[in-house]
């Protein structure tokens, strides 16, 4: 007997609500969270499942057809010499980076939340964006190395400016972890610690870390 493939229908909930057609696009499981990846620029495939471990490759394909679908990811080709195919959102896509980052601060305030768990690159400068505070900014210019990945942030006259590739003169360089920077940035680990361990190396002016770090802070739990 042959088996048919069976191919399971998109969610409707047959609700007019902006938030419910919002969750017909993006509800499904991991589906949001392939778009917090793709929010730094494009990724190839298998740079998707290195930073989301817990998804499988079936599932992921899954995932990006679905977002394809529904216009806010898609496919396209790096220019030479890499010419290898990607994954990107769409401008519409990217413009769900505010609700992102607004569900992480929202959610980071639950008594449930532990910011010790590991992070993705991208998740980190997200959260760097999320939880920037212009009034206790400080000048200071970082670059963030991740295997063969490079992010820089740069704090200026009150604002963040963060990104792929490296900036321009940083006065600190970072290695390690993203969740050992994560730790680090907010408070919960000590430089001295993180580098006797063998979590982090750091390059260049100690002091600029510190300054940078001083925007930062996670909010306060919920009742």
């Amino acid at each position: 007997m042959k088996l048919e493939k069976v191919t399971k229908k998109p969610r409707r909930y047959d609700d007019a609500c902006g938030t419910a057609h919002g969750l017909e696009l993006i509800g499904e499981r991991w589906a949001l969270l392939v778009m917090r990846e793709l929010m730094l620029g494009p990724r190839r495939f298998g740079d998707l499942r290195s930073s989301l471990p817990g998804l499988s490759a079936n599932v992921l394909t899954q995932r990006l057809e679905g977002l394809e679908a529904s216009g806010l990811v898609r496919r396209e080709t790096l220019p030479p010499p890499a010419s290898v195919p990607v994954y990107a959102l769409t401008g519409w896509g990217l413009e769900a980076e505010p609700i992102i980052r607004e569900l992480g601060r929202w959610a980071a305030r639950s008594p449930g939340h532990d910011p010790t768990l590991p992070l993705s690159a991208v998740s980190l400068i997200l959260s760097l964006r999320t939880m920037f505070d212009p009034a206790r900014a400080h000048d200071a210019a970082l670059d963030f190395v991740f295997g063969r990945d490079r992010f820089h942030a740069r704090v200026r006259d009150g604002a963040l400016i963060s990104g792929r590739d490296p900036g321009a003169a940083p006065e600190a360089v970072i290695e390690g972890e993203p969740g050992a920077v994560a730790g680090l940035i907010y408070g919960f680990a000590a430089l001295d610690d993180l580098e006797r361990d063998g979590a982090l190396k750091v390059f260049g002016d100690r002091g600029a870390i510190a300054r940078f770090a001083a925007a930062f802070e996670l909010p306060g739990k919920a009742a």
